[in-house]
């Protein structure tokens, strides 16, 4: 059954397991409207998976909690993109990369949205060097290897908002980013995935980062110095993408490191990745590890 959007949550009536299914309203921005509180109304679908989401069924629930679209079990390894956005390679004084700069995250790195706190890891508060990365992620459908670019979307399920939490002491201390951004927690995903069929086009997209509410990051993705459908028929060339396979696809200017003074992220700070139209807002609230 196609869809358009989908969230997978935790119900405010007691349920064995977790949900998926689909606002009734199609304009509300999910993440936004629960973490004021609001009663936000999801016609449950039959399957128990964004990978195979069944049907919907005649059953409406209320959201509790908010879960990441796909699991840790289903995720894999989460593969993510570098320097991919214009403006950023500018904030940074680095030159333009002629090929797609890939890291990769554990699943333990995937995260839930707010209530569920993201972690500052204890090791890295002596350096005072949390950062944040609005990102676009894309969410990969079916097996894919080998595929070209003209081909590639069609492999693409849907796509979501993430944060890309970066310890920058420990990622300028190493020649790869893969140690400083795998920390447990440090990639938030949410709070809808919104199916590829209704946003044929990703450049579409507009992303913004705002820290305590002020907007740190503004950007339209035709920033970005590979699209997305390059980046998944990079990462297929000799490699099986099975489906759930998350891609982080960068972030653009306005990182905590790149601002006069650094603003880096510190206890009870709040960050919202708005990624639009229809994936909303995925907001997360930090917490220093004890």
């Amino acid at each position: 059954m196609a869809f358009e959007r989908l969230v997978r949550f935790i119900p405010r009536r007691e349920a064995a397991q977790p949900l998926i299914g689909q606002p009734v309203d199609g304009n509300i921005d999910v993440g936004k409207a629960v973490y004021a509180g609001e009663a936000v109304e999801v016609r449950v679908f039959s399957g128990a998976s964004v990978l195979n989401p069944g049907s919907p069924t005649d059953k409406i629930e209320v959201i509790s909690r908010i879960l990441s679209p796909v699991s840790a079990e289903e995720v894999g390894t989460i593969r993510c993109i570098g320097l991919n956005y214009a403006n950023h390679a500018k904030e940074a004084n680095m030159a333009l990369p002629d090929i797609p700069m890939m890291f990769m995250k554990p699943a333990t790195a995937l995260a839930d949205p707010w209530p569920q706190p993201t972690i500052i890891p204890k090791h890295t508060l002596k350096d005072d060097c949390a950062d944040y990365e609005a990102e676009l992620a894309i969410v990969i459908g079916k097996p894919c290897k080998n595929v070209s670019e003209a081909e590639a979307l069609d492999y693409v399920l849907g796509y979501t908002a993430a944060n890309d939490v970066s310890s920058r002491a420990s990622q300028i201390a190493q020649s790869q980013a893969c140690y400083s951004k795998g920390f447990d927690g440090s990639c938030p995903l949410g709070p809808v995935l919104v199916s590829a069929a209704v946003m044929p086009d990703p450049s579409a997209f507009t992303i913004r980062g705002l820290k305590n509410g002020e907007v740190m990051q503004d950007s339209a993705l035709s920033d970005m110095i590979f699209n997305c459908a390059k980046l998944v028929s990079f990462l297929s060339q000799g490699t099986t993408l099975p489906p759930g396979t998350v891609i982080v696809t960068g972030t653009p200017a306005g990182v905590g490191f790149g601002k006069k003074p650094p603003a880096y992220l510190h206890d009870k700070d709040e960050f919202v990745v708005e990624l639009l139209p229809h994936v909303g807002s995925l907001h997360s609230v930090f917490e220093e590890e004890k």
